[in-house]
């Protein structure tokens, strides 16, 4: 096998600590690549007008695998202002770059699995018959659909004239008729047939190579029916080849109750691009939270592995860092399972679980305090230590 060139693009805060752990773990085990660092973020926003520079494109064209670590977004306006002042005034908008790469490069398909490790405290817990405490295994893969949907930057504020006069042909945009063109604003919802036959196959293909009993598809096609019901339709046909897995349907609010309710009972769930956001961060909350979110943006040619995570400015500079690395080590595990080497993959994600169920090595957030340099005095393991202590398991 061809060694692999991975372009790591550690971005903004605590991305710049996180994925060099991951590193350390993949050099750990034994896994041979060339890394190439790559610009991303804010700090290219501010001093080029683009936090997404052509230069990043270029390699991620070249090599095809990318790791990525945090960014920080920040609205238009105030996006703006923090502009070198010779940009100012010179017509740069701000983008999130890791919708970029996923526009640009038809990232399509964003998986995010959400599985809880025994012996993680901040796991999901519940009340079962006679008062006994039930600690329910979950074990979720979210697929969002990740290029469609209300992320797509289909919008419009004061809508120029042949906007405005294509909504005013919609018998329900007669609610708006009266509301001045400079107070409006307009966010489309676009699927197609094709994103939404991909993403649904994509799902069914996991459940059977896994062995998960279902297929959810996660929407509101009783409210929003053109674009849930088109993904639903799919759904519904698509599960005529699969008649082993059970096709359900879900509406994003009433799943957001469900799962802590039931949460053990789900296996794939399948939704479009806010709703995938929404239910991917609302599981990741039973079994850990964002230190323990991973995923991946996957398309035909181009993959980008990240946890789902912010930068995190405050902890930036701390010394010794107190972040959690364990959702940007998964996610190396995700790349590792692209690429083939899933042997490797499963030594570290157990080589994890013997961390969490030892409880010796917890970061700040798995001890529930608050983040500041006064957690490791308080017994919370830094950075470094949880990452040393799961390559000493491995």
């Amino acid at each position: 096998m061809t060694k692999p060139t991975i372009v790591t693009m550690p971005g903004d805060g605590i991305g710049k600590t996180v994925l060099p752990a991951a590193i350390k773990v993949l050099d750990t085990i034994g896994f041979e690549a060339d890394y190439v660092y790559a610009d991303i973020g804010w700090e290219f926003w501010c001093t080029e007008g683009n936090p997404l520079p052509q230069r990043t494109i270029d390699l991620l064209k070249e090599h095809k695998i990318g790791l990525f670590g945090a960014i920080t977004s920040k609205p238009k306006t105030e996006a703006a202002k923090e502009l070198s002042p010779e940009l100012q005034g010179q017509g740069y908008t701000y983008y999130s770059p890791i919708v970029g790469l996923r526009q640009l490069f038809q990232l399509d398909i964003c998986m995010r699995p959400c599985r809880s490790f025994p012996g993680n405290p901040l796991n999901f817990i519940r009340k079962g018959a006679g008062g006994a405490v039930e600690e329910p295994k979950v074990d979720v893969v979210i697929f969002r659909q990740n290029t469609e949907g209300l992320y797509c930057g289909v919008e419009w504020t004061n809508p120029e004239d042949q906007v405005w006069n294509a909504l005013n042909t919609h018998p329900k945009f007669k609610a708006f008729a009266d509301v001045p063109r400079q107070e409006l604003a307009v966010s489309t919802r676009i699927f197609t047939q094709a994103g939404c036959n991909r993403i649904v196959g994509e799902a069914f293909k996991f459940a059977e190579k896994f062995g998960y009993k279902s297929v959810t598809i996660c929407e509101k096609p009783n409210v929003i029916r053109e674009t849930s019901g088109m993904m639903l339709e799919t759904g519904k046909r698509i599960q005529k080849n699969y008649p082993h897995i059970e096709l359900w349907n879900t509406n994003i609010d009433a799943q957001m109750m469900w799962l802590t309710k039931n949460p053990e009972d789900y296996g794939i769930i399948v939704a479009g691009n806010m709703f995938g956001d929404i239910v991917s961060d609302g599981f990741a909350g039973l079994v850990g939270g964002l230190g323990f979110a991973c995923s991946a943006n996957i398309g035909q040619e181009v993959a980008v592995f990240e946890p789902t995570h912010g930068s995190a400015p405050k902890y930036e500079t701390l010394e010794p860092s107190i972040v959690n690395p364990i959702a940007m080590i998964l996610s190396a595990c995700m790349m590792l399972d692209h690429l083939g080497e899933t042997e490797k993959a499963t030594v570290i994600r157990n080589a994890i679980a013997t961390v969490i169920a030892e409880g010796k090595f917890m970061s700040y957030d798995l001890l529930k305090l608050r983040g500041g340099p006064e957690a490791l005095d308080k017994g919370a393991a830094s950075t470094d230590q949880v990452t040393d202590a799961i390559i000493s398991r491995i």
